[in-house]
């Protein structure tokens, strides 16, 4: 079984020698790295320990320059027996950093091919192996490391330049400023990265302001302190120190670096006011405005709380003033927050004082607190009058009477100048102001149910204007007071009873409707007159509501009964009421039957019988009588004698009903708004006679015939057809042959006056049109008055031309 060895060292120690080519060499086995036998189980120098075989660590200097360097020889036992080669694996070998060992595979031997840097790689672990030809593993791999002995190669920095502190002025010697710190990469736990600090330059800000040494440094710590008396910030603000630190304690390497110390300020110094006398105008009834500014100098930090203002005032005791810090100029900013009335104080003297946000400094004197005074002058101007109260109350009963004062010394001018007074809204004209005393009274009585009257309440407004025309406005709410104006009207009127049945349930249920508004109104009385009482009896249901019932059965008919309601008012109203009761016989839903049930039911039903009988028997005659007067009227419709007048006759029908059969109808209509004439004559028969035309229709009777103004005279007219064709087809061509023949007639009367007519068939009761006789005279007629009915009579008018 393959053991590790551990070398014997010449004092009996367990340690390892390094070979050094720099030593001096006695022997030839000292020109040989050290051998270790690692696997060796027994033999001469080794020393057991439990359970394995240790070896000690290989110590190798950084930044050797022997390269290669051999620094360990290893063999197995195996090389008795055997060919061994040696395998070496690890950090440093195989690993990374790659390539930085090897090993000889003949002889064991390990050297260094590069120079180390302990910084890097402060120690290496690799495993030997010892192996057949064959590659077969003849004893366990055995672990060697290596340790890089440090060399002072690296100097100390200072991690970050410059160091920043803060001093407060006035400190004592010995504060604590700050503390500096700088690294060295070397080995810690050698002398190599012992580090000493210290200060070799002091600069101030202003230069040259102090020049005696103010701050020392513990070389060990690095600790910043201050050394002296006579910090003061008004003379120097700041100071810039080099610093320097070197390893070995001091005598090695070094480096430099720097500090920045500010000395802060402390509350030394108090505000002054500059100057501490201020005078200052005001304008009376405005606020919320700045009136000026103090100013205060302070010799602290500027926008510091050393430096920053808080003022007060001393005597303000109704509060009229304020006072606030400007952030930026540091400033008293003095403002008037309530009105100031000229009247009362015209003048007012200030007395403000100052201190710092900050509370002075203990290392500071006793410090004087500065004060100024400001005096203010109250301008006067023309101030609007006042309103003693807004709104103006008022309470009233509504029926108050006209000329009733209402309210008085409502509003007072703050100048003490003359006041005029007027209502400037009365939706209602209920009030009235006197001009010059403002006293409100009322012009006539109040309504409750006026629609500007909301919640009892009627609100108006007036104005009062001083000398110098400036005015004031106030509301005037005026709460009405309900009064017992209407009496109560029963309601309702008629109604039926129930005859029959409980009493109970038979009566008119009777309400009162008021016109006043509670407490004035319900709860109602109702009462029947103590001489009317004797078969009616009034019940009260609730406090709005009674019930009129009678005390006997009645019969059923109608009964007029004089109910009396009163109201709750003060004093009450009353009022009484006819209502008209009907007494009937009711179905078992309490609903009146009809006359005619109710009758025959009842002990009357014969004479009812009769009485229905006589009246139809009335209808009938009417109506045969009617029957009569229409028969005769037919009669004498159809006598209407020959040659007399239809229209001024006995007939009083248009003679337009009796028209059978249309034939033409001229030339078409021009005035639309005139009567439509139906047919009067034909030109192929006797001229129309006199009081042939109709009455009122704005054509006139015939004198001289009217002519046309837009054709010529006495040219002989067209041949009209005389008979409607017999094949329909060929009725548009008839229509249109007729119409062109009395578009050409110059004998014709002008349009809407004379339309053509034909065959009318036999035995009309009208006889011939051509006969129809004239009220008229034959003399001259005079068509002007046809201008005097109207438009659409004057262009009729226009187409005459009476000779």
């Amino acid at each position: 079984m393959a053991v590790r060895m551990l070398m014997v060292c010449a004092l009996a120690t367990l340690v390892c020698r390094v070979w050094s080519s720099a030593e001096p060499h006695h022997s030839e086995e000292e020109l040989h790295p050290q051998v270790l036998h690692p696997w060796r189980s027994r033999g001469k120098g080794l020393i057991r320990v439990k359970r394995d075989w240790i070896i000690p660590p290989i110590r190798v200097s950084e930044n050797s320059k022997q390269i290669p360097e051999d620094l360990v020889q290893i063999k197995s036992d195996k090389i008795f027996t055997g060919e061994v080669i040696y395998k070496l694996e690890g950090q440093g070998v195989d690993q990374e950093p790659k390539n930085l060992f090897e090993i000889d595979d003949k002889t064991g031997v390990i050297r260094s091919k590069q120079p180390l840097d302990r910084e890097k790689y402060s120690n290496f672990t690799l495993k030997a192996f010892a192996l057949s030809p064959s590659g077969e593993r003849l004893e366990n791999p055995t672990t060697i490391e290596i340790l890089v002995l440090d060399q002072n190669d690296n100097r100390p920095v200072f991690p970050h330049s410059p160091f920043v502190g803060t001093v407060s002025e006035f400190s004592v010697p010995g504060t604590s400023v700050m503390t500096v710190t700088a690294t060295d990469v070397d080995d810690p736990m050698t002398e190599n990265a012992v580090l000493s600090y210290s200060i070799i330059d002091q600069e101030s800000i202003p230069p040259n302001a102090i020049t005696k040494i103010m701050f020392g440094i513990n070389n060990k710590t690095g600790a910043i302190y201050t050394r002296d008396v006579g910090l003061d910030r008004e003379v120097v603000k700041e100071f810039r120190l080099k610093l320097q630190v070197a390893d070995m304690g001091g005598m090695g390497l070094t480096s430099e670096g720097v500090a920045i110390i500010h000395v802060s300020d402390i509350n030394n110094h108090a505000p002054q006011f500059s100057p501490d006398s201020y005078n200052m105008t005001a304008v009376e009834n405005r606020n919320d405005y700045e009136l000026g500014r103090v100013n205060v100098t302070d010799r602290d930090d500027t926008g510091t709380k050393n430096w920053k203002a808080r003022y007060f005032i001393s005597n303000d005791y109704r509060g009229n003033f304020a006072v606030h810090t400007d952030p930026i100029t540091n400033q008293g900013v003095l403002t008037v927050v309530k009105p100031l009335d000229y009247e009362a104080q015209s003048e007012y003297r200030l007395l403000l004082s100052v201190e710092n946000l900050n509370p002075p400094s203990s290392k500071a004197s006793r410090l004087t607190l500065s004060s100024a005074t400001v005096t203010v002058i109250v301008v006067n101007e023309n101030e609007a009058p006042r309103f003693r109260e807004e709104p103006i109350q008022i309470e009233v009963l509504e029926s108050v009477k006209p000329g009733t004062l209402l309210k008085n010394n409502i509003a007072f001018d703050p100048d003490n100048s003359d006041l005029r007074y007027e209502i400037s809204r009365d939706p209602e004209s209920w009030l009235d102001i006197n001009r010059d005393t403002g006293d409100i009274t009322a012009k006539r009585k109040f309504n409750m149910r006026s629609p500007h009257v909301k919640n009892s309440i009627y609100t108006a407004a007036v104005k009062v204007i001083d000398a110098g025309g400036v005015s004031a406005t106030a509301t005037v709410a005026i709460t009405l007071k309900e009064t017992n104006d209407f009496p109560p009207q029963v309601f309702p009127l008629t109604g039926f009873v129930c005859r029959g049945g409980s009493r109970s349930r038979k009566g008119l249920l009777l309400t009162a409707v008021d016109e006043d508004l509670p407490p004035q109104a319900a709860p109602f009385l109702f009462q029947i007159p103590d001489d009317l009482s004797a078969n009616w009896t009034i019940t009260q249901v609730n406090d709005t509501h009674a019930m009129l019932q009678p005390l006997v059965d009645l019969e059923f008919r109608d009964y007029a009964v004089m109910v009396q309601v009163s109201d709750s008012g003060s004093p009450a109203l009353s009022a009484e009421a006819q209502v008209n009761v009907t007494v009937c016989l009711c179905d078992s839903f309490r609903d009146c039957k009809s006359e005619a049930g109710a009758i025959l039911g009842s002990s009357v039903g014969i004479n009812f019988i009769a009485l229905i009988i006589i009246a139809a028997s009335t209808a009938l005659l009417l109506l045969l009588l009617l029957l009569a007067v229409a028969v005769t009227a037919c009669g004498r419709r159809h006598h209407i004698k020959k040659g007399t007048g239809l229209l001024i006759g006995e007939s009083e029908d248009d003679i337009r009903d009796n028209v059978f059969n249309y034939d033409e109808q001229g030339g078409g209509e021009e005035d639309e708004n005139a009567f439509n004439i139906d047919l009067l004559w034909n030109p192929h028969d006797a001229p129309p006679t006199p009081g042939s035309f109709y009455p009122g229709s704005g054509i006139p009777p015939r004198g001289k015939q009217p002519l046309r103004k837009d054709a010529p005279h006495n040219l002989p007219s067209p041949t009209y057809p005389r008979r409607p064709p017999a094949d329909p087809t060929d009725i548009e061509d008839y229509i249109n042959d007729g119409l062109e023949a009395a578009d050409h007639d110059p004998n014709v009367p002008p349009y809407d006056t004379a339309l053509i007519y034909d065959y009318e068939g036999d035995g009309s009761l009208a006889g011939s049109l051509s006969s129809i006789a004239s009220g008229s005279s034959d003399g001259d007629q005079d068509y002007d008055y046809l201008n005097d009915w109207g438009p659409r009579f004057k262009k009729l008018a226009n187409m005459y031309d009476p000779r």
